[in-house]
């Protein structure tokens, strides 16, 4: 069976002092800013061929650059909605499924996210009704899902070490079936300046 899928990039605006303020000491507030263009532009460029519709959610109001840059790149430019990153997630897949058989949620914190882990997420959402992407740090940089309830999202302590195995347990309550990804990296602090280099993404 064929699945109509649509991508979601949630993003912060580029802000000097407002992204990144665990990189502030060692880049500055416009290199942590920097950092931020750098890493929302590599997710617009992924080749995303799997997907019918692309969509960069910002969190503060339009960005020109951004916007124009998402555009040429074939994404369609949307203020994320109010509510805690729980809600704001909820309402985004619970819009794009009204309009697409499945929905694949990422962020631009994951440079080690590449079109090979897209295509496998889409995969899985073939078989499964939802898709995790673990991170090192506990949580997740991919969520898919082919459904939506408001239990997935409720009450989570988003930003800490259990937000992935309570994701997980909520899935089981749920009975739905679900499977997860690789483990992969993002970058939160100073230590992830190295891996990024190592990918060849710098701040010069």
């Amino acid at each position: 069976m064929s699945l109509s899928i649509s991508l979601h990039l949630l993003a912060h605006a580029l802000a000097p002092g407002q992204v990144k303020p665990r990189l502030i000491p060692a880049l500055g507030e416009d290199g942590a800013c920097d950092l931020q263009r750098l890493l929302v532009e590599r997710a617009l460029r992924l080749p995303v061929n799997d997907f019918q519709d692309r969509f960069l959610w910002l969190d503060e109001g339009p960005d020109e650059a951004l916007a124009a840059m998402a555009e040429a790149c074939g994404w369609a430019v949307v203020e994320q909605p109010a509510g805690d990153l729980g809600e704001r997630m909820r309402r985004i897949a619970t819009l794009g499924l009204c309009t697409t058989d499945a929905v694949i949620l990422i962020g631009n914190d994951c440079p080690a996210l590449d079109s090979d882990y897209l295509h496998a997420a889409c995969a899985a959402l073939h078989e499964r009704d939802a898709v995790l992407g673990p991170a090192e740090h506990g949580d997740f940089v991919l969520l898919g899902l082919r459904r939506v309830d408001p239990l997935l999202f409720e009450a989570i302590p988003w930003g800490c070490e259990d937000v992935l195995p309570i994701t997980c347990e909520r899935l089981r309550q749920l009975g739905w079936r679900h499977c997860l990804l690789p483990r992969l990296w993002e970058v939160e602090g100073p230590e992830d300046l190295l891996r990024l280099a190592e990918l060849g993404i710098r701040l010069d």
